[in-house]
């Protein structure tokens, strides 16, 4: 598998996805070489159709505000149904409010649950740098795997100025409105390990040309 492929989660987790846009993504996916991200009520049926692909899901989604029991359980249906990775959304409320502690005692939760790795999704454009600064410290603390920038369903998306800033307290995925090469390649160079993107099949071509020199 090519190296800037895999660091690519090719995603579709919008609210009116079929199983005929999931398949396409997987198609995509293989196709190509990348990771891919889709809703958990797909999962069972995209880790048969896709055997070979890293598929990760979200827990949690989009807001993060379903209580602790609920995304330790969803974290555990999920790793059984055969996902390789989880993206789990961070109380954003909790943040704001500077209950850090809770914060970092849920996904202490959630991280202990399943043998998998775990991505926390901060929300970064609704969080000042403080903010931002403390929920990436605890999540840290709570012994995540990456600091995730977005869900892509509130305002804005990824940033090279908060990748760079999460990038210091752990390994980062950048998703929000990554919609070219020349962007994600921004956001690799700020530290992104991962790209998270609905167009991950046009950046990989727009990779595969510029290689080829077309």
């Amino acid at each position: 598998m090519d190296d800037f492929a895999d660091r690519i989660e090719h995603t579709v987790l919008g609210p009116t996805t079929r199983w005929a846009d999931v398949a396409e993504t997987l198609d995509e996916a293989i196709r190509y070489g990348m990771r891919a991200c889709i809703p958990p009520c797909y999962l069972e049926r995209g880790t048969e159709y896709a055997s070979g692909v890293d598929i990760t899901t979200v827990v949690g989604f989009p807001h993060g505000q379903h209580p602790s029991e609920t995304k330790c359980r969803e974290a555990k249906q999920v790793w059984q149904a055969g996902v390789a990775e989880l993206d789990v959304v961070a109380n954003v409320g909790y943040v704001k409010a500077g209950e850090f502690e809770a914060v970092q005692s849920e996904l202490e939760e959630v991280v202990a649950t399943v043998p998998i790795p775990v991505k926390v999704i901060v929300e970064a454009p609704l969080l000042d740098e403080s903010e931002l600064r403390e929920v990436c410290a605890v999540a840290a603390d709570a012994d995540v795997d990456y600091l995730k920038t977005a869900t892509g369903f509130s305002e804005g998306g990824a940033t090279v100025a908060d990748v760079e800033l999460m990038s210091e307290y752990a390994p980062v995925k950048a998703s929000g409105g990554i919609g070219s090469l020349s962007f994600a390649r921004e956001l690799i160079d700020a530290g992104a390990e991962r790209i998270g993107a609905s167009s991950g099949d046009d950046i990989i071509e727009e990779y595969e040309n510029a290689e080829n020199g077309t």
